[in-house]
């Protein structure tokens, strides 16, 4: 298939050229997206941002409701794609019910799954084993309402990041930090940012847009999703306060960070990412080019590309359009996925050995790194695969404050979590499977885990 030309194969033009009117089309809308993502503020004590204070308003308000509406949500999902199955063809015709429920069996199998897990928790009936609290109760009282709203927010407001410029304009400026360090375009910055400040989901739900819009290759997407959506502050701060180390939390965020710099530089040149092709996703083809051509100041390349690309959004309608379609499209085709997967692998965590046998080899190294209570501590280095949760529950009993400090950078760390990013994953185009998350999770794993030990020992010294 024919890669179509990038847009900077078009001929350079001058930024002097274009008029007040469109510097503001640029301007305006990603100031908003900018203060909305990426400027953190302080909420109830907490750093968030503008888009969490939103979320938590919605969650606040209407948040004993939120289970029995996505359940409907699920429900409407399973029946919608079992209905269009069986419809003529003339009315799959129709571009946004074709695109919402007629999918492949697979997934039309797990929306079913998912409906009945939901409808089982909600209601109290069933096996005990779907419907507890510590499986299928975390998943619809805990993860999914976070999830709800703040995809909603997202999805409304991620076009003024991604439509108007500001992503062309800031991946111009900054690829020379991102390409060498971690062989990315400068725009993963901003997927990175959105994470910390806000959301690691956020941070997907941006990569797996611009990687569907032509913006990342296989390779960039996948390590940018992979690597770059590390948990907000605001949960890392839960994450402490849950481990009674948040006395400490400046020298546990630190931690944190720095183990996620270390993996992100290692992870993409070692396999499988870096086995993945830098070809594009093939309906669109490559979209942009980051590189600044002869001549041509880094700077105004950057303004240039930002102002042509806001210069190509029709109008308000369009953009409101396309964010409706992307809560739609996650409700009724992710949210079921979180609900089925996310029950099953918090199944296997809770009430089968499986993750406490694969533990077995980190007590060796938990005693080499000189960690005390290694053996308790050992099934928190691989349950994190299941939940990001399940390691701090595991920590949250270990007498060592140094072993609960480490536990909890690595559940932040590790990244790869079946509930939550390893769903977004598999439903997305990105090419990765189920496999290649679980390798990558073991490598980010026994990267970060000496390096949180080590600093760990110098922080309890």
């Amino acid at each position: 298939m024919a890669i179509p030309k990038t847009k900077a194969a078009e001929p350079v033009s001058s930024s002097s050229t274009y008029t007040l009117q469109q510097y503001l089309k640029f301007i305006l809308p990603s100031l908003i997206g900018v203060l909305l993502f990426l400027v953190p503020v302080t909420s109830d004590g907490r750093v968030t941002i503008g888009l969490g204070v939103m979320a938590d308003a919605l969650q606040a308000a209407i948040g004993e409701q939120i289970p029995l509406i996505m359940t409907s949500v699920i429900a409407i999902s399973a029946l919608g794609s079992l209905l269009v199955k069986a419809m003529p063809a003339q009315i799959k015709q129709m571009k946004a019910v074709s695109l919402l429920f007629d999918v492949h069996p697979l997934w039309i199998g797990l929306r079913l799954i998912g409906a009945l897990f939901a409808v089982f928790t909600l209601v109290g009936i069933g096996p005990s084993v779907i419907q507890s609290e510590f499986t299928g109760g975390v998943v619809l009282y805990d993860l999914i309402p976070v999830l709800m709203v703040w995809f909603l927010f997202a999805s409304l407001f991620m076009p003024l990041l991604l439509e108007f410029g500001l992503m062309d304009f800031i991946g111009t400026v900054v690829r020379k930090v991102m390409h060498p360090l971690f062989k990315l375009p400068g725009r993963s910055s901003v997927d990175a940012m959105a994470s910390w400040m806000g959301s690691g989901t956020v941070g997907v739900l941006l990569t797996t847009q611009q990687y569907e819009n032509g913006y990342y290759s296989k390779r960039e997407a996948a390590v940018v999703a992979s690597n770059f959506s590390i948990a907000s502050i605001a949960f890392s701060l839960v994450i402490a306060s849950f481990l009674s180390i948040d006395h400490m939390f400046v020298s546990f965020y630190f931690t944190v960070v720095v183990c996620g710099i270390v993996a992100a530089i290692i992870c993409p040149r070692i396999p499988p990412l870096s086995w993945k092709k830098d070809t594009y996703y093939e309906p669109v083809g490559k979209q942009m080019a980051e590189e600044v051509p002869e001549g041509v100041s880094t700077f105004r390349w950057g303004v240039d590309q930002a102002v042509r690309k806001a210069g190509q959004v029709k109008g308000a309608g369009e953009v409101v359009k396309k964010g409706l379609y992307n809560v739609a499209d996650i409700y009724l085709g992710l949210i079921p996925l979180v609900m089925a997967l996310g029950t099953v692998a918090l199944m296997i965590a809770e009430f089968t050995p499986i993750f406490t046998y694969l533990s077995y080899p980190f007590i060796p190294l938990l005693n080499l790194l000189q960690i005390p209570e290694a053996s308790a501590a050992a099934p928190a280095m691989i349950v994190g695969f299941a939940d990001m949760f399940l390691p701090a529950v595991i920590g949250s009993g270990i007498e060592s404050e140094l072993t609960r400090f480490i536990i909890g950078v690595m559940s932040l760390t590790q990244l790869i979590y079946m509930s939550e990013i390893g769903i977004l994953l598999i439903k997305s185009k990105i090419p990765v499977n189920i496999l290649e998350l679980f390798v990558i999770f073991l490598q980010r794993t026994i990267i970060t885990l000496p390096v949180a030990a080590l600093m760990a020992h110098l922080f309890f010294f």
